[in-house]
């Protein structure tokens, strides 16, 4: 065997300081199968090592949760109804950088498998994806190459698509972003544990068989994008949606069995990931020979055995007697379902090869909450966040063609609408879709036989957290409940994907602490706990000597609960006539918008204005404004600004608007600032009276803006032109670049 010391640590991805820790936790110096354990277990996307500290400042309690992060492997929250919802968002970022087809199938497959195995069956995925310039064929080969993975495994598997966003900026041109969420229901009491228990029980590894895919795996994740990533392809998975439609329903029907004690995807480094996280939940240990385990390769070594990703595997721990009821059903459901070894009374992993022992380790000591390093980096303040603050409004020239602005913002990619890319997602599967038709802010996805439907979303402005991380990330927050309020239902909670550069530099890692600052006040105040999610470090690309991060990008996705879904309420004006009411503050405010950033190409700016108190008041009264039935439609102010949100909402049914903006602010910054805390409503005009003294009782700014026309556009009695021509820029401006 392979003999080890610290140039053989350092090429695995471990510190000189790791290395010495892990002999101290030995006794001995290790061999090169167990230090490739301790090389995948600690590595940042499996340890958490350089965020854990800060991690556990997020608030997790909440009246809902019925599993809080890090118990199972994935938030579980109850709905009501004696219902409960499985959620969890998961980046698979660096695999799409090097292989996009691949890299976002598997990344799918994976964040389905987590919430399937807690014996919840997916209903709705979602994903934030970020890429470069798309004029660039780069970002061309990367985007249609993500899109096709995740449309044919998703369609494949038959989960529709229910939400997402596509972004694009310069700094995500070599490292994109890809985040796939999965979100799924199950009986309250039906859960499964990703927990091993019971000496003698046996272990099973079911579904496909074992290859060199994705052999080091979570340590590719865990280091920066180089001009060399290309070689590392063994690095990325391969995923079979077919295989995994098998794997769910007899999944579900072995939980249903009652013979499971406790079942784990092997996601990130496969097998010892599995068998360590189920032992640790367990204060157990487990004895495996790894000759049995099915593989579709020869000549394997044990460490590529261990930490293979091959796609489509689990570890279940079934109850001893109970063999022949399990083998049966994997049977029936045409699946490979192989004893491996047994569960131990003992703090210990034990793996045999052929008849030998090749690597004990204790099964504590690999994961997170256990005896994985855990570190406090430094951080500085970067040199540019004095400098955003610097900006002044009245630096930029106010535009004399707003018409020209509005329609170069239509245009924009960040604005444009997505229907290349969402078309070639099968959103209407097992018919639980209710925004296909009826557009709304949130995906809402109906829950058969109840009154009760779920509002999910994704959403993070990079730009906003770059300027400021704890205000960009408190409105990453505030925006993903807006959205869901929006649809008429009440914020839960959320998961997290936290995309972030190379933890070891102190700028970075400052954007990273003061992101999960805001988090932490965004959900006390909203009342939603962070259920769990994934840190995604190293998002940074090193090209011809030069090193660049992405932007900080905390993508929040959010769960709410719309508790009778006779109040689900769309984006769009319905009739001429109605009225047109702003709620919530204006401000002379272009900071950090995408007006600031794409019509006058000024990047440094501060964040927009942010206000929580004022945040929490407005969603109060929409809410509420909704149950009352006082509403035709509500949209929140975002991305483009208040135009935007008038153009959106007046696009589906073909109307028109006719507004007048405020006097006492920049028109500009009326129409295309981007300051948060308004929503767009409107409302019919025999529910007016009824709406207005509704809204004297709440403690939110209510502006008239103006009413809904048969499909001109009248701003200040001046004519920007016809629905139709925007809403045919609008639906084009992506898709002809691609």
């Amino acid at each position: 065997m392979q003999a080890v010391n610290y140039n053989t640590a350092k090429e695995l991805g471990l510190l000189p300081d790791e290395f010495d820790k892990i002999k101290e936790i030995l006794g001995r110096e290790p061999n090169f199968t167990e230090l490739s354990i301790f090389s995948a277990m600690w590595s940042e996307h499996a340890s958490y090592k350089n965020s854990v500290k800060w991690l556990k400042t997020l608030p997790k309690k909440g009246k809902h949760i019925l599993a809080e992060a890090g118990e199972e492997n994935a938030g579980l929250v109850d709905i009501g109804d004696g219902w409960a919802c499985a959620f969890k968002i998961e980046s698979h970022n660096h695999p799409c950088a090097v292989e996009p087809v691949q890299g976002a199938a598997t990344g799918v497959g994976g964040i389905n498998r987590d919430i399937f195995t807690m014996g919840a069956r997916p209903i709705a995925q979602l994903n934030s994806l970020r890429f470069g310039n798309p004029d660039d064929e780069r970002t061309k080969f990367l985007l249609r190459g993500v899109v096709k993975g995740i449309s044919h495994y998703g369609n494949c598997f038959g989960v529709p698509v229910v939400g997402g966003e596509v972004y694009f900026d310069e700094c995500y041109h070599v490292n994109p972003l890809v985040n796939a969420m999965s979100v799924g229901l199950v009986r309250i009491g039906e859960t499964i544990s990703a927990t091993a228990a019971g000496a003698g029980n046996p272990v099973y590894i079911v579904g496909s068989s074992t290859g060199k895919d994705g052999i080091h795996g979570a340590s590719f994740a865990s280091a920066n994008i180089t001009e060399d990533s290309s070689n590392d392809i063994p690095s990325i998975q391969v995923g079979d949606p077919f295989m995994e439609k098998l794997l769910l329903e007899a999944s579900l029907e072995l939980i249903r069995s009652g013979a499971v004690v406790g079942m784990q995807d092997m996601g990130a480094a496969g097998i010892i990931c599995s068998t360590s996280e189920m032992s640790e939940r367990g204060k157990c240990g487990m004895r495996i020979d790894l000759e049995k385990v099915p593989m579709r390769q020869q000549n394997m070594e044990a460490w590529e055995i261990l930490l293979s990703e091959s796609q489509e595997r689990m570890l279940v721990v079934v109850e001893k007697g109970k063999e022949a009821s399990v083998e049966q059903i994997f049977k029936k459901w045409d699946l490979a379902c192989r004893i491996i070894g047994e569960v131990i009374d003992d703090d210990k992993l034990e793996f045999y090869y052929n008849g030998s022992l090749t690597a004990v380790v204790p099964a504590s000591v690999l994961v997170l909450g256990g005896g994985a390093p855990q570190y406090d980096r430094e951080y500085t303040e970067p040199a540019y966040y004095k400098e955003y603050r610097k900006f002044d409004i009245k630096t930029v020239p106010q535009p004399a063609d707003l018409k020209a602005v509005a329609l170069a913002l239509t245009a924009s990619p960040n604005i444009a609408s997505k229907r290349w890319v969402y078309e070639q997602y099968d959103s209407m599967v097992r018919t639980v879709n209710m925004s296909t038709n009826r557009p709304s802010d949130a995906g809402v996805v109906n829950i058969k036989g109840t009154d009760k439907a779920l509002a999910v979303c994704t959403d993070c402005n990079s730009r906003y957290v770059k300027a400021d991380p704890e205000t960009g990330t408190m409105i990453a927050v505030a925006e993903s409940a807006r959205n869901v309020v929006c649809s008429g239902a009440e914020p839960c909670a959320i998961t997290n994907c936290l995309n972030f550069g190379n933890p070891y530099q102190p700028e970075v890692y400052w954007q990273f602490v003061h992101a999960i600052k805001g988090m932490s006040r965004a959900c006390e105040r909203f009342g939603t706990p962070v259920t769990g999610g994934n840190v995604s470090f190293y998002n940074q690309s090193e090209i011809k000597g030069k090193t660049e991060a992405v932007a900080p990008t905390p993508v929040i996705g959010m769960l709410g609960v719309l508790a009778d879904k006779a109040h689900q309420t769309t984006l769009a004006f319905r009739e001429k006539g109605d009225m047109i009411y702003l709620l919530g503050a204006s401000h002379e405010d272009i900071a950090s918008s995408e007006y600031l950033y794409r019509y006058h190409g000024v990047k440094a700016a501060p964040a927009p204005y942010f206000n929580l108190d004022e945040e929490l008041a407005l969603q109060h009264a929409v809410l509420g404004a909704i149950r009352q039935r006082l509403l035709v439609s509500a949209h929140d102010v975002s991305d483009g600004g208040l135009f935007i949100t008038l153009l959106e909402s007046a696009m589906p049914n073909n109307v028109g608007f006719d507004i007048t903006t405020d006097a006492e602010i920049r028109t500009d910054a009326f129409l295309f600032g981007e300051a948060q805390g308004r929503i767009v409503v409107s409302v019919s005009p025999e529910k007016e009276p009824a709406f207005l003294n509704y809204m004297q009782t709440q403690q939110v700014p209510v502006t008239t803006l103006g009413h809904v026309t048969k499909g001109e556009l009248r701003i200040d009695d001046l004519s920007f032109g016809f629905v139709n021509d925007f809403k045919d820029i609008y639906d084009n401006a992506l898709s002809l670049k691609l």
